[in-house]
């Protein structure tokens, strides 16, 4: 050990004078949970985003409006914070990099650059597979219209996606022949993609993992998620069909990939678990994730302040689940009666009042100002005794909300 590391890993103690400031590069949802659960732990947070109202900076104790890659906006946040984190994974890694020369980091750019690729994170997943024990689905990577002429037909039917930026069912396309493929790949503008062959899915489970600079790591208990129309639609916790192997599988899995991967912070990686029950790592999100805002409610240490932990170098927190828990997301939708006679849609504030009045629900509002159909706008958690509770209380919220129950 040389005499720098001791100061590299000392704990960033939260202090009122001179204050003690943590950063975060984006302005969305996540870096407003972010916000809010390290301000309750006695931290100011700087935030990094070139919208003006954003969910995040409407929280924080300071905006830098300014674009990821100003080198002066963000040498001033890396004077300013005593540590940055990111609260997507879409920001610049050469940003990271910069930010990295003046103040701690976490996670560092390399795993973020990793994330953003999609061929980068199979390599990787890939590289993991002795000691994980899970593999990526098979998958080829199409540069060109040309690499379609050597694609296997065992790769069909796929889902096409592009390799950087797809999120939320965008960038994706089902095909099933190879003309399908080829004009996929022509409305997706010819970019970098990467085919996957479409597997016998059961269903999918997402295992969100912590791990600190000093290398220990926790595991949260495993999450099983159901999609609509590309968006996550629910979590489920403990997961209905999640046997103990199987989430014991996972979450070896994770732990494995994320202390090779040497990440410090908060980590989600999505797993489909195949019919015969064999689990395919499918992706990493290199930040709190969706999946897991059911932690905020129902565990011990929900995953934002976990990341403040992490970053801060403090401790990791308890991820004893306390309660079981359904985590229902909240779309635009749900302010809109639907098509009116002129064709516009009739906007409507929803009943949060009878929400809120539910046992056990707690309603999440991101505090955005547009409702749009397919936007992120907040999400609820219920939580009970048992889990047939917490999810007859989120049938009764879909039916005031006018959401389709599963």
């Amino acid at each position: 050990m040389n005499a720098k590391e001791p100061a590299a890993i000392a704990a960033i103690i939260p202090t009122t004078t001179p204050s003690t400031w943590l950063g975060v590069m984006g302005g969305g949802q996540l870096g407003r949970m972010f916000a809010q659960a390290a301000q309750a732990m006695g931290y100011k947070i700087a935030v990094l985003e070139p919208a003006q109202d954003c969910p995040a900076a409407q929280v924080a104790d300071r905006h830098f409006l300014a674009d990821y890659d100003d080198e002066v906006a963000l040498a001033e946040l890396a004077t300013l914070c005593a540590a940055v984190t990111t609260e997507f994974e879409n920001v610049s890694s050469h940003s990271l990099a910069f930010l990295a020369e003046r103040t701690f980091v976490a996670p560092k750019a390399a795993c973020v650059s990793i994330a953003q690729d999609r061929i980068a994170e199979k390599n990787f997943f890939t590289d993991c597979s002795p000691k994980s024990k899970v593999l990526p689905a098979p998958h080829q990577v199409i540069n060109s219209a040309a690499d379609i002429d050597s694609v296997p037909e065992n790769l069909l039917p796929g889902i096409l996606k592009t390799v950087r930026l797809g999120y939320d069912g965008k960038g994706q396309a089902r095909v099933t022949t190879l003309d399908e493929l080829r004009s996929a790949y022509a409305d997706m503008q010819g970019v970098a993609c990467v085919l996957e062959k479409m597997l016998p899915l059961a269903y999918e489970v997402s295992v969100l993992v912590a791990r600190g600079v000093d290398g220990e790591a926790v595991v949260y208990p495993i999450a099983e998620n159901v999609h609509r129309d590309g968006i996550l639609f629910t979590t489920t916790v403990p997961g209905p069909n999640v046997s103990d192997d199987c989430a014991k599988r996972a979450q070896d899995a994770a732990l494995s990939i994320v202390g090779q991967l040497g990440y410090v912070g908060v980590l989600c990686i999505e797993f489909f678990v195949l019919q015969d029950g064999s689990l395919v790592v499918n992706e990493m999100a290199p930040r709190p994730h969706n999946s897991g805002h059911y932690t905020m409610d129902a565990c011990v240490t929900g995953q934002f302040a976990q990341q403040a932990r992490a970053m801060a170098r403090l401790p990791l927190g308890d991820v004893r689940q306390h309660s079981p828990a359904v985590m229902l997301n909240i779309l635009g939708d749900v302010w809109f009666d639907g098509e009116t006679d002129q064709g516009s849609d009739q906007m409507r504030e929803p009943a949060w009042e009878k929400i809120m009045g539910l046992p056990g629900a707690y309603l999440h509002l991101y505090g955005k100002a547009e409702a749009r159909r397919g936007r992120k706008m907040g999400h609820i958690t219920f939580i009970a005794p048992s889990l047939a509770q917490a999810q007859a209380q989120m049938a009764k919220a879909c039916l005031l909300l006018g959401i389709a129950t599963p």
